[in-house]
């Protein structure tokens, strides 16, 4: 199945897809990438709308300190993953 949207990295969430790699939490960051590029706003799992100086990104857990964020753009039909780490860094 052809994704919805199209997937783009910013150079920290590179970074951070070089620390995933290799680790238990690599499948699961895997799946929920999965489910963004066919629809990012799909729950479960469930999703947060995040504030501050992340205001209109949103969150999603890998694990209990770990998190997706990420930015949709929704006319071009972009999420824009913003971390794949943890934001509390």
């Amino acid at each position: 199945m052809k994704p919805a949207f199209t997937l783009i990295y910013t150079k920290q969430a590179q970074k951070d897809a070089k620390k995933l790699k290799g680790t238990p939490l690599a499948r699961k960051t895997k799946e929920l990438l999965a489910l963004l590029e066919q629809d990012p706003f799909t729950s479960p799992p469930p999703f947060e709308k995040l504030l501050g100086d992340l205001d209109g990104a949103y969150s999603r857990r890998i694990n209990i300190q770990h998190r997706l964020v990420y930015q949709v753009l929704q006319k071009q039909r972009i999420v824009k993953i913003l971390r794949l780490w943890t934001h509390y860094q």
